[in-house]
């Protein structure tokens, strides 16, 4: 256990950036989700509605650091290619 008050303090930190990390990842999968669901029933225009949202999301994860910027780019670009090959142009 961390005995220097430094070290008491990166516990601290590390538990309030883990919290906020796992919300915010969580959130983007919800909103991803919501894209494949609409994807998966076949429905174009539910999955164009979402999928704005769902790359706001991303973009956002990125900036504050929870997900890589190239990691960020390839769920957009899955994402978009799947809602263009079910007939959205987006």
């Amino acid at each position: 256990m961390a005995n220097h008050a430094s070290a008491k303090k990166r516990i601290r930190q590390t538990i309030k950036r883990t919290a906020r990390n796992k919300h915010i990842r969580s959130t983007v999968r919800g909103y991803v989700k919501k894209v494949r669901l609409a994807l998966q029933s076949g429905d174009v225009e539910a999955a164009k509605a979402a999928l704005p949202e769902a790359v706001r999301r991303i973009d956002m994860a990125v900036s504050k650091g929870v997900y890589h910027r190239k990691t960020g780019s390839r769920y957009i670009s899955r994402l978009m290619h799947q809602v263009a090959q079910l007939g959205g142009s987006n």
